[in-house]
């Protein structure tokens, strides 16, 4: 039984997630959407070339999904995009967990009928985030200030929650940065899997993002040097939550 974890770009991975997951005794089965089916990464890739057989027919051996964060945007023509949105919205309804960070997280709410768009202008660097009175009383967010400087990098975000999704905390610029729909399924827009590596790993290639923000590079390497401490408390915490609140552990002990 594993975790499936899809992966849509190199250096947007599970980080420190996957990290604490597998640390509790988690089986991960990552899928690199970005890569072809035959490529040596997609271990677990079935016959043929389309990155949409990396998605899962059934639920067999499915102990629950994480869906990550990539360039990509919800609406655009990719051949895995539609069928994972399809299987997220399976996952969901199977009440199975479910977890999707920045495009992962728009994909599940577009999934259940939430609206996905263009931001005015993008969020990337540390922006504070705020929990309301039900983000602070949420299980999986317990031990998360109820403000706090989370790493963000998009240009896209949830416009409306799926309908009997509740909104959890927002940013100043994105409302929607953390819901929960039904039971077990959580969207993140910010990264609580970065660590510092992978923040300084992407950043040459967010020119687009900086220059739209009127932002350097160096800014937010300063930002880092300023915030990045105290983000990685929460990070960490908030993945131990998931790891130990949101998976069933009968589940793990009997796989």
């Amino acid at each position: 039984m594993a975790i499936i974890v899809f992966q849509h770009a190199a250096d947007v991975g599970p980080g420190r997630l996957g990290v604490t997951l597998r640390d509790l005794g988690f089986k991960l089965s990552i899928r690199r959407l970005d890569l072809p089916t035959d490529h040596p990464t997609n271990r677990h890739a079935l016959e043929g070339f389309d990155p949409s057989s990396l998605i899962p027919k059934d639920f067999d051996n499915v102990h629950g999904v994480v869906s990550l964060g990539g360039p990509q945007n919800v609406g655009e023509d990719h051949a895995w995009m539609k069928p994972q949105m399809e299987f997220l919205k399976a996952t969901h309804e199977k009440q199975l967990p479910l977890i999707g960070i920045c495009l992962g997280s728009q994909m599940i709410a577009a999934a259940l009928g939430g609206q996905v768009g263009p931001m005015d202008k993008p969020e990337i660097g540390f922006h504070n985030l705020m929990l309301n009175p039900g983000g602070q009383t949420d299980t999986i967010l317990s031990g998360i200030p109820w403000s706090s400087p989370m790493y963000q990098t998009h240009g896209y975000e949830v416009k409306q929650a799926p309908a009997g999704a509740a909104v959890l905390g927002s940013s100043k610029d994105c409302k929607v940065q953390v819901y929960r729909a039904g039971i077990r399924t959580y969207g993140f827009q910010f990264h609580p899997e970065f660590d510092r590596a992978m923040i300084e790993a992407i950043l040459p290639r967010e020119g687009d993002f900086l220059a739209r923000t009127g932002q350097s590079e160096s800014e937010i390497r300063a930002q880092l040097d300023k915030h990045y401490p105290r983000f990685a408390v929460a990070a960490d915490r908030l993945c131990v939550n998931l790891a130990t609140y949101l998976f069933p552990l009968q589940r793990k002990m009997t796989a």
